[in-house]
């Protein structure tokens, strides 16, 4: 029997993002103004968390942690309307809620919360980084609850993007590869990853990237596709694939990575364990972890 996963974190997320409604910004001020609305709230990055595991909510009027900007709009949780807004850099936490670190986060929150939260993040990011067109340099303005800037002077819109990351294991019978980069903490090792470029597929994305930063060849038609996740720094979809290699001799780009090597499916266990000697693998949260739980729990 296959042994069934739990959801990957910043996925599964229970909100109703209510298309039909930010299409009409004269609806979202309404949600907004509601008594029934609701804010988490970030800062710099950072959401309000509280000690049993959720993203604090505040009501939209609340003068605590005064928002920076305009609220964007995520969408209706049991139907009641949710916003998030950056707040000023001073504000303090309360009753023994603090801001935390994104990643941290990730592992404190509620699964369900964790999508919430990236939604959020990547959202609130975009908007930072896009406050002027991308054609002529004026000024845009926020439409559709914060999933859409208008330039008037030019008429063009811009939307939030997804860059698509591919994160693969390759694969050689027994062993698979990881590798590690130089930044990276002592003892720690990952799945090799990229961004796509233009015009490839997933699957020629994954022979470029492999081939790139070790050498390694695989069959782009045995490319197994195992999961994706949403990775909110800043906005990427994680692709998570297996590829059996053809050509497993290592040549390793320096400047991309430190080292790369094959390891066996029983140092995978050990690694997942926390029993190897010299590796550890990325935490729960991240998809790197998953693609190798998946096959080290694949028949050998």
């Amino acid at each position: 029997m296959t042994r069934q996963f739990p959801p990957l974190a910043f996925s599964g997320s229970p909100l109703d993002r209510a298309e039909a409604l930010r299409r009409d910004d004269a609806e979202i001020v309404r949600l907004m103004q509601s008594p029934e609305a609701r804010r988490i709230v970030l800062k710099n990055g950072e959401p309000l968390i509280s000690p049993d595991g959720r993203l604090v909510r505040l009501d939209m009027a609340d003068p605590a942690f005064e928002m920076q900007g305009e609220p964007v709009f995520l969408g209706l949780q049991d139907e009641l309307p949710l916003f998030a807004a950056d707040c000023a850099a001073e504000g303090e936490p309360f009753d023994d809620n603090r801001f935390s670190d994104p990643r941290a986060a990730a592992m404190r929150l509620e699964l369900a919360e964790t999508a919430i939260f990236a939604q959020a993040r990547s959202l609130l990011l975009w908007r930072a980084r896009h406050r002027y067109c991308s054609a002529c340099g004026e000024a845009t303005r926020q439409a559709a609850g914060g999933q859409k800037r208008i330039c008037d002077p030019c008429n063009s819109e811009h939307f939030p993007r997804t860059d698509p990351v591919v994160i693969m294991l390759a694969t050689d019978g027994d062993r698979c590869l990881l590798g590690r980069q130089a930044a990276w903490p002592p003892r720690m090792w990952s799945a090799l990853a990229g961004f796509m470029e233009i015009g490839e597929t997933i699957e020629e994305a994954c022979a470029r990237e492999l081939h790139e930063e070790a050498g390694v060849r695989i069959d782009t038609g045995a490319v197994r596709y195992v999961a994706s996740q949403p990775w909110p720094f800043p906005s990427s979809l994680m692709i998570g694939l297996i590829a059996p290699a053809i050509q497993t001799e290592l040549t390793i780009d320096e400047a991309e990575l430190e080292t790369a090597r094959w390891f066996t499916r029983d140092e995978a266990r050990a690694m997942l364990a926390g029993e190897h000697p010299d590796v550890d693998v990325p935490p729960k949260i991240a998809i790197a972890r998953r693609l190798l739980e998946v096959w080290s729990q694949s028949a050998s």
